[in-house]
């Protein structure tokens, strides 16, 4: 990290000595060495020793986890990037998504399952972003689970924790659930179908922003499969790509660009 993004994420941890112990290892080495094993997909003993040792490094992830830490950092940085963004820090509107990812050795059985239509083994990731894209909320069960079972629990936590009282999603998520979502969570999920003489690949509104989303969580080599063990190291696991992705966002001078239209005279005829 530069001292710009560790500036961000300093203040958003723990006291330190909390649980009384005198901490050898600076915290930015600690951020970074997890940084590295989402980027890179290696295992927590492959550390190089530049960092920590790997059993200092894992014993603050999970320490971390449990109080909620890789939430709050993840809120604050979005709220960041919306306000620089002249957007409102708390979105009203969601996108939902499923990935179904294949899991690796390390997952047991009964924390895995078969999507029979991606017909993928392992687990499957249910996230929530807001329009510009960044991540409000992710749950990861076994792929068997259906998206309207997966995304029940996903719109209890955008109830729970936020404003968002209108979500999009594709057709998977029809059905029982919109009206479920609508008498109990007073959330209207609004269901983008697909045109009925597409051909091919499409962009579809208001579905695309996660789709770019989960491309971003795929840049990061750990979420390529599943290797965790438990489903709430999974999720820590996409908490912590997307904090990777939106630090860079909230410390970049401008936001990025599409190219414009090549010069007139590099046009080949």
């Amino acid at each position: 990290m530069t001292d710009e993004q560790w500036a961000l994420i300093e203040p958003l941890l723990p006291a330190p000595h909390w649980d009384g112990r005198k901490e050898k290892h600076p915290r930015r080495e600690i951020v970074d060495a997890i940084v590295y094993v989402v980027r890179t997909g290696c295992a927590w003993r492959q550390l190089p020793v530049d960092f920590p040792p790997w059993q200092t490094v894992y014993w603050h992830f999970v320490r971390w986890e449990d109080q909620g830490v890789t939430q709050k950092v993840l809120d604050v940085l979005r709220r960041r990037i919306r306000k620089r963004a002249g957007r409102d820090p708390e979105p009203s509107a969601a996108v939902v998504d499923s990935q179904s990812v294949k899991g690796a050795d390390t997952v047991g059985v009964g924390a895995r399952g078969y999507d029979a239509n991606k017909r993928v083994n392992g687990r499957k990731r249910f996230v929530a972003t807001d329009i510009l894209g960044l991540l409000l909320a992710v749950i990861v069960r076994p792929a068997g689970v259906q998206d309207r079972a997966g995304a029940t629990t996903l719109l209890l936590g955008l109830y729970l924790t936020g404003s968002c009282r209108v979500v999009f999603a594709d057709q998977g998520f029809a059905g029982r659930l919109v009206a479920w979502a609508r008498r109990v969570l007073c959330i209207v999920v609004h269901i983008v179908a697909k045109p009925a003489d597409q051909r091919g690949f499409q962009v579809h509104p208001k579905r695309w922003v996660v789709k770019r989303a989960l491309v971003w969580l795929m840049l990061h080599r750990r979420l390529v499969r599943d290797y965790e063990r438990s489903l709430p190291i999974s999720e820590a696991m996409v908490r912590w790509a997307a904090i990777s992705t939106l630090l860079r966002r909230a410390t970049q001078d401008h936001p990025a660009q599409r190219p414009g239209p090549r010069p007139l005279e590099w046009v080949v005829r």
